[in-house]
Parts: C-alpha cells; sequence; structure tokens
C-alpha cells in the first residue's frame, strides 16, 4: 500500500495539488483509503478530508521538509501557485536553495507522507478522543508513582464508557491502582500494562468534556520499568509528561516525539538532559494514534520503542 501511496501523492502534487479543479479523478484508491474519502463524496467533501488529513500529517514531518510538503500539494495559502515547478521555485527562494534541493526534500517528504498515512489512524475516526493527557511520574522515592489526568471530548452522543491503559508498562500485581475522581473503574486484561474501562455517571453528548483521574503506586523501583512511552489509539490533542528523578545532574532521557514504529529496527529519539532540581518536562501537541510519544531512561525488554506499538 506504500508503494501506492507514493505514486498518488506524486500525481497530486502536479498542477494546483490539492485546489486541482477536478480533484476526485487525481485521488487514487490508497490515498481516499487513508483520507476517508467514499464514492458518496463529493469535490467539496473529498477537498476538506484531503486537506484536513495531509496537514495534518504533514505536521508530523521533519522541520525541514515540512515547507516544501505544504508548498507542493498547495496546503498553505501562500503556496498556491498554479504549478508545482512554481510553488517549487518559490520555496527554493525563500529558503535559499536551488530548486533541485526542493524537489529531493519534497521527494522525501513524499516518502515519509506515505508511511504516516498507511500506518497512523485520522483524528476524526473515534467516538471520543483526548483533549489533555497530563502524567507525573515520582521516582525519588522507595515507591514509584504515577498520576494520570485525563479530560476527553465526545465525538457521538451516547459515550458511557472510556476505555484506556496505563502509559507505563508493569505488572497489575505490582501496582496499587486508585481512581480520583471521575466515574467508575473497570479492570481490563493486560499482557504488558494496566488496562481499564471507565463508566462515566452519565452517557456524553457530543462535543462535552470529561474529566477524570487516576493514581497508580508501584511496590517498589523494580516494579517501575524505565519508560513511559505512549503510542496512542485516539487522537490526543496534547500529552504533557514531567519525570520527577533523584537528583541527579548526569542522567540523560531519550525522548520520542511522534517518531514513526518501523520494522527495520529502533527508531531514534532526542537526548534530553534532567534539570538541577532532578525533572524533566515534556509537552507534545496534536499526537496522532500510531506514532510513539515519551521518554525513556534506561534499558529494558519491556521499554522498547516496538513493544510499546
Amino acid at each position: 500500500m506504500t508503494a501506492n501511496l507514493v505514486r498518488e501523492l506524486k500525481t497530486l502534487r502536479k498542477g494546483r495539488g490539492v485546489h486541482a479543479p477536478r480533484l476526485l479523478e487525481k485521488i487514487g484508491p490508497a490515498l481516499a483509503a487513508s483520507c476517508g474519502i467514499t464514492g458518496n463524496d463529493g469535490s467539496v467533501t473529498a477537498r476538506q478530508k484531503l486537506v484536513t488529513r495531509l496537514s495534518e500529517l504533514v505536521e508530523q514531518l521533519p522541520e525541514d521538509l515540512q515547507l516544501p510538503a505544504r508548498a507542493a500539494f498547495g496546503l498553505a495559502p501562500e503556496t498556491r501557485q498554479p504549478l508545482y515547478g512554481e510553488r517549487v521555485a518559490r520555496v527554493a527562494a525563500e529558503i535559499d536553495r536551488d530548486a533541485r534541493t526542493v524537489r529531493r526534500r519534497v521527494d522525501d517528504a513524499v516518502d515519509h507522507l506515505a508511511d504516516l498515512a498507511a500506518t497512523t489512524t485520522r483524528r476524526d475516526v473515534g467516538d471520543w478522543h483526548v483533549a489533555e493527557l497530563a502524567v507525573a511520574v515520582t521516582l525519588d522515592h522507595g515507591q514509584p508513582e504515577v498520576l494520570e489526568r485525563y479530560q476527553v471530548v465526545a465525538d457521538h452522543d451516547g459515550v458511557g464508557s472510556i476505555e484506556f491503559s496505563s502509559v507505563f508498562p508493569a505488572r497489575s500485581r505490582d501496582v496499587d491502582v486508585h481512581l480520583l475522581y471521575g466515574g467508575t473503574l473497570q479492570r481490563r486484561n493486560g499482557l504488558e500494562r494496566p488496562g481499564f474501562t471507565l463508566v462515566t455517571a452519565e452517557p456524553l453528548m457530543r462535543g462535552q468534556t470529561h474529566d477524570f483521574a487516576i493514581r497508580y503506586r508501584l511496590l517498589s523501583r523494580d516494579a517501575m520499568h524505565p519508560c513511559v512511552l505512549h503510542v496512542p489509539e485516539r487522537p490526543c490533542d496534547t500529552f504533557d509528561l514531567r519525570l520527577r528523578f533523584e537528583r541527579d545532574s548526569k542522567r540523560i532521557v531519550r525522548t520520542f516525539d511522534g517518531v514513526l514504529m518501523r520494522s527495520d529496527g529502533e527508531p531514534g529519539g532526542m537526548q534530553r538532559a534532567v534539570d538541577r532540581a532532578g525533572e524533566v518536562h515534556l509537552r507534545f501537541r496534536r499526537l496522532l494514534p500510531g506514532l510513539l510519544y515519551g521518554a525513556r531512561w534506561g534499558g529494558s525488554a519491556l521499554c522498547s520503542a516496538r513493544r510499546a506499538s
């Protein structure tokens, strides 16, 4: 499917890109499936779905590929020239590079976009999504603690239950779980991390927000694997992560911000030093389902980015 998406994206970037007058003729079956475009959609709806999906995927590209990608498909208002070559020339002038460099970056962006489109879920799929997930992890005393605070938004009427899992791996018998507020908690069996169903007091209506919080106490330091790796199953607007270690200015944390899971090895991450208080504060925005977000501060089989997915 990835090869088909690459081919269809290269076709789409020709001419006016997403603003082509007969757009439906330029959208292939693989791209339509990724964008949720059906045979019942007219040109206006199809264009809206296409622009929304491509825009959210471009946000996940490396920074140097985002501008060339937006220009290639005409996603930005200032890059709506009628020809692909004109858009390339405009970007080349803006970043002070030659057109061949911009074309190479566009090709790289297309390959990345095809991978993302094939492996991630659209933000508009599901009964609810996460507006904010705030996680605080304290590791500076004998029993590690994790506090997860959720704010979710119903995308349909009648949402009465919310399924979720902890953002850290642990055996259920090693964790004391306490729901602080927000409904009734039911446990689900999880192989590598605790899983739950939250039942709300009343069904949520479309657009309604709901807050709940859960606290985990682990029995010992050994029960806490050295990572918080989150591969969201649903769209998430913001993921706020705070880690508190014993004061150690030399500690290095490896962070993952929207990393694409690949079959050919461990994905790369960025290194981050803790501050003088022994803390790290990370904030991730507009998370896509299927991508990896979070941090790791040691080696563990259960903390591999591959297993997190």
